[in-house]
């Protein structure tokens, strides 16, 4: 039996026990940091299948770190689990349709896909090492609240990656690629001003307005956004506007910056301005502004070393093996849980990427082939803490075809694809990948050894976290 016929049976082996993991974990539909029963599931499944589980790492309840084997090569496998707010939906509906239950939230980015595909990988690698009796060790990191916590950024910050060799992830998509393209580093401030109250007809000269000192911060990065790089983002949300009484000078307002950049140091530049229009706004308006910095992630580094193996594997085991009701199920999904216009939009798309092909993915919105590898491919305009995890060990990222063509991520369409047959074909495919690409390590572990080289000199063997020493997870948030 040749590696990729192993893997198949290793997963095939597991599959009641991950697709099992998977449809609970979508039923528990926990959001950042509040994923308890999925972690406790999560953990209890690697102890009984012989990994030694760490609990609650990092100041991080949620979080843990599940080993197998010894030696080299330390290979680690990256899992989410966490939720969306406000996204519940019963799954397999092309309607918009809440799941039973008062459970507000749902898996409107697929990580209950995610964390299982990974338990599959780390099952599949762990079941060669028992084969093979070669030296190698397999690490399970679940790693919370990827929507909203950071919670590899401060598990690279805090050492909790130190000593691994090469990591994988993969995420739930609409296609089967390996991910060559960067994200955008981040950091989410929170600007606060304070003034002074005063009655707005009777005593106005005596009012400072930090509500107007919000507002011209906005007017000022509205007009800085012409002098940043073209593939910069500055979003805001007001979080304070001081009250509702517009009779009152109001004394205090809150506003809250994500910058985003393709590289850190690129983020940490434009936020110095954004600071510097922010002081000036309090210097206009005759208040005080203190500012924040509540969380932060950097841009993702492929690795060329280990992304080229994981494109092999790929290759080597082919799209998800969709059957005739899966296509059935895309077809239903794209054309009727959208608006013509959107559909329309979607089929351009499709003509633009698929060329040749276009006409059988309009027909059958269901992605069946591989993306080749490219390193020339677009930034993602979406950030990710596997950034920060790319910084500290050599990183490759996987996607494969969880749902329908053109299904955007963080929708109630994503999460409706949860636990179709769609997304289980999608995920466990997803697991023997990674799997058959760790096996490509074990047995020949120069290849990590060549992938840290790469990452050094691309990093000159420097991280430097946007998330400062002292402020931990946010974990009440």
């Amino acid at each position: 039996m040749d590696k990729k016929e192993f893997m198949v049976k290793a997963v095939d082996d597991k599959k009641d026990l991950i697709l099992e993991l998977s449809d609970r974990i979508y039923d528990f539909a926990e959001t950042g940091f509040h994923e308890f029963k999925s972690a406790e599931l999560f953990e209890d499944m690697l102890k009984q299948q012989g990994f030694t589980v760490e609990a609650g790492i990092d100041g991080m309840p949620t979080a843990f770190k599940a080993t197998y084997g010894s030696g080299h090569p330390v290979i680690a496998f990256l899992a989410e689990y966490d939720a969306l707010p406000e996204l519940s939906q019963k799954g397999g509906s092309v309607k918009r349709e809440k799941a039973e239950g008062d459970n507000p939230d749902g898996h409107g980015c697929g990580h209950n896909l995610l964390g299982a595909g990974i338990f599959a990988a780390a099952l599949g690698a762990k079941a060669y090492l028992e084969e093979t009796g070669k030296s190698g060790t397999i690490i399970l990191f679940g790693c919370p609240s990827e929507e909203k916590g950071n919670s590899k950024t401060l598990m690279a910050r805090d050492g909790v990656f130190d000593g691994v060799d090469v990591a994988f992830t993969w995420h739930p998509a609409d296609v089967n690629a390996v991910v060559t393209s960067s994200t955008l580093a981040n950091v989410s401030v929170f600007f606060r001003f304070k003034g002074v109250t005063s009655h707005a007809a009777a005593a106005p000269d005596q009012g400072r307005s930090a509500l107007d000192a919000a507002e011209l911060m906005s007017v000022g990065v509205n007009y800085l956004r012409e002098h940043i790089i073209s593939d910069a983002r500055v979003h805001y949300a007001y979080r304070d506007v001081g009250g509702i009484a517009p009779n009152v000078v109001q004394g205090h307002s809150c506003v809250h910056y994500f910058v985003r950049a393709p590289k850190s140091w690129q983020v940490q530049d434009i936020l110095k301005r954004v600071i510097d229009v922010a002081e000036g706004a309090a210097k206009m308006t005759g208040t005080e502004m203190s500012y924040e910095l509540y969380a932060g992630l950097s841009d993702f580094i492929p690795n060329h070393v280990v992304s080229e193996v994981l494109q092999e594997s790929l290759e080597e085991l082919g799209a998800p093996d969709f059957d005739k009701s899966d296509l059935e199920l895309a077809h239903e999904f794209f054309y009727n849980s959208y608006s013509h216009d959107e559909i329309e939009a979607f089929k351009a798309g499709i003509k633009k990427n698929f060329g040749a092909e276009a006409d059988k993915y309009i027909a059958e919105p269901l992605h069946t082939g591989i993306a080749p590898l490219r390193w020339d491919r677009p930034i993602q305009f979406g950030s990710s803490d596997v950034g920060d995890a790319s910084y500290v060990m050599p990183t490759a990222w996987l996607s494969t075809a969880t749902a329908t063509l053109c299904t955007p991520g963080h929708t109630w369409q994503m999460c409706a694809h949860g636990n179709t047959g769609i997304g289980h074909k999608a995920m466990l495919r997803a697991g023997e990948v990674l799997a058959l690409a760790a096996a490509r390590f074990i047995d020949e572990p120069e290849l990590a050894e060549k992938a840290k080289a790469e990452l050094k000199e691309e990093t000159g063997g420097k991280y430097e976290c946007p998330i400062p020493d002292e402020i931990g997870p946010r974990l009440d948030e």
